[in-house]
């Protein structure tokens, strides 16, 4: 059953983030997390992330602006090391609390609560009238890479921060996509160094049969996008990711995820 969730989730999440910029990493682990432990999921995303991400580099790459992928993805890249640091201490904190509900005790995890408190952010950011109005300057691109780094390797979730900086840079449509497409390979590959690390480790009991069909659902959903580019309402589609991310964050804040 967790196989068929995960994958289904992978194809339609990389399907979205072909063109919104984001949404693989944010909802896929929420749903990873519900079957494993929040930092076993973390790494489980990054994996299947770098492997949709490597597949759309291969077909769309070659469009990034250099300048912007230097002045953005190099801070990002440096940030990233830092955050994937913290997950791993984070990972290790005792619970801060716990309650009952029904005949089942749920215990509060702090990785659970930040990771819970970063998607409900980018959620609020994302959706904020008053941060879409604004215009940011490219001198802010190394600030917004640092920014979006950190946090893509603390929780895997800064795409939406990442979209929103390149999205006030002057790029084309195409530019933006395969843009962040070479900036998010940068910071996957940093994440894998110290999850990989760590999983090999602490976590020799991962199921690779279940991130090898998350990995093939992915590249699944990213042809399959690439497809449905022009004919998919963004704005439609980022309501009801929100909603959802908006449902699982508040899950993971509480320990019922």
């Amino acid at each position: 059953m967790e196989i068929a969730i995960i994958a289904i989730t992978a194809l339609i999440a990389s399907a979205l983030t072909l063109f919104c910029g984001f949404g693989l990493g944010t909802l896929l682990m929420p749903v990873v997390a519900i079957f494993f432990p929040v930092e076993i999921a973390i790494a489980i995303t990054a994996i299947v992330h770098l492997a949709a991400n490597l597949f759309k580099f291969a077909l769309l790459g070659s469009r990034a602006d250099k300048s912007v992928v230097f002045r953005f993805g190099g801070p990002a890249l440096i940030a990233s090391f830092a955050g994937a640091f913290c997950l791993v201490w984070l990972s290790t904190l005792p619970a801060i609390g716990q309650y009952t509900l029904g005949t089942t005790v749920r215990q509060v995890m702090p990785i659970k609560v930040i990771v819970g408190a970063l998607i409900l952010a980018f959620v609020f950011i994302e959706r904020s009238p008053l941060f879409a109005s604004r215009s940011i300057k490219p001198s802010m691109l190394p600030i917004g890479g640092i920014i979006s780094g950190f946090f893509g390797g603390l929780s895997g979730n800064q795409g939406a921060l990442r979209s929103m900086f390149l999205i006030k840079a002057g790029l084309n449509k195409e530019q933006f996509i395969a843009t962040g497409i070479v900036i998010a390979v940068f910071i996957d590959v940093a994440r894998m160094s110290i999850y990989g690390w760590d999983m090999v480790t602490k976590h020799r009991g991962l199921d690779w049969m279940l991130i090898a069909v998350a990995c093939i659902a992915a590249f699944i959903g990213v042809f399959v996008g690439s497809r449905l580019i022009a004919k998919v309402t963004i704005a439609a589609i980022e309501t009801i990711v929100t909603v959802l991310l908006v449902a699982v964050a508040i899950g993971l804040i509480v320990g019922i995820l």
